[in-house]
């Protein structure tokens, strides 16, 4: 069973950067690609970038220039590299995984999802 760790979050100042890590196990990471999502309290959960096998990428529209997503498969691990970190940015972050697709911003196509790291930003 694919299970997915994410960690690196925390309490940041606006401006500031934060890299969030995503470590797969359970499978083998080179089948699947991987996406990042976020949800703010009482907002409904948004996608934020996804990485195929491939190393092809998609981004928010919003976010993409400020955030980068990477991955490591020789350590079956996903980043999500976040600057000029604003407060709109505070939200549990969440990894996930699927087969399906290419970089898929669906957050239907993902099987595979972490429990989410807290990332907050302070103005």
């Amino acid at each position: 069973q694919v299970q997915l760790v994410e960690s690196g979050g925390g309490l940041v100042q606006a401006g500031t950067s934060l890299r969030l890590s995503c470590a797969f196990s359970g499978g083998r990471f080179t089948n699947y690609n991987m996406g990042w999502f976020r949800q703010a309290p009482g907002k409904e959960r948004e996608f934020v970038a996804s990485i195929s096998w491939g190393y092809s990428k998609l981004y928010a529209p919003s976010l993409e220039g400020r955030f980068a997503i990477a991955r490591d498969n020789g350590w079956s691990t996903s980043y999500l590299q976040m600057n000029s970190l604003k407060s709109e940015d505070s939200a549990v972050y969440y990894c996930a995984a699927t087969t399906s697709g290419y970089t898929p911003s669906d957050q239907s196509e993902y099987a595979f999802w972490g429990q989410g790291t807290q990332v907050t930003v302070s103005s």
